[in-house]
């Protein structure tokens, strides 16, 4: 019996594939085997900016460990008969924050996909997977003030700009937070 994973989302365009261990672990070590678990080519482009080895690494850990109870990451296979063939184009999750009841949300689309408002799609979707969760009350993001594309995905889903952050927060100084209530998401 072939089990369906709650946490598997398909957009308009995309199909969101929940990271298993075996997905991570072929990513990490067998790029014909990722292609082959995520029915998609995988372009010669992979990763992702932001995806790099440590943070592949980190996610490797959180899923064996499970101990995370916010954390999923999803492989962004777009799936488009318009476009073509299924083909890789990004990533993107969630994790626990700091701060009880919060999620942070992170993302990110190779180069050749931006601008297509992909990431602003799998956003959407993930938003309403992580506000169904139980205990989930705010959804928190940080960017670069400079990744402009970033903040506009943010912002189309309706997040705002909470301020810089600070040394000693946790999060990549220089960075801005924007955050997303809850009560304030779009529908």
């Amino acid at each position: 019996m072939n089990k369906v994973n709650p946490f598997h989302i398909r957009t308009e365009r995309l199909d969101l594939i929940p990271a298993t261990l075996e997905i991570l672990e072929g990513d990490r070590d067998d790029r014909q085997k990722l292609a082959r678990l995520l029915s998609a080519a995988v372009p010669g482009s992979w990763p992702p900016p932001l995806l790099d080895e440590e943070t592949l690494g980190e996610f490797i850990r959180m899923t064996a460990e499970n101990a995370d109870p916010f954390f999923i990451t999803w492989y962004w296979v777009r799936d488009d008969p318009a476009e073509g063939a299924r083909v890789l184009i990004g990533s993107g999750g969630i994790a626990s924050a700091p701060a009880h009841g919060t999620a942070l949300i992170g993302y990110s689309v190779l180069e050749e996909f931006q601008c297509r408002g992909y990431a602003t799609e799998a956003v959407r979707h993930i938003v309403a997977t992580a506000f169904a969760l139980p205990g989930v009350r705010r959804i928190m993001a940080t960017t670069y003030p400079d990744l402009v594309g970033s903040i506009r995905v943010l912002e189309k889903n309706g997040f705002t700009c909470a301020g810089k952050t600070t040394a000693g927060e946790g999060f990549e100084e220089g960075t801005n937070v924007y955050v997303l209530e809850k009560n304030a998401a779009p529908v």
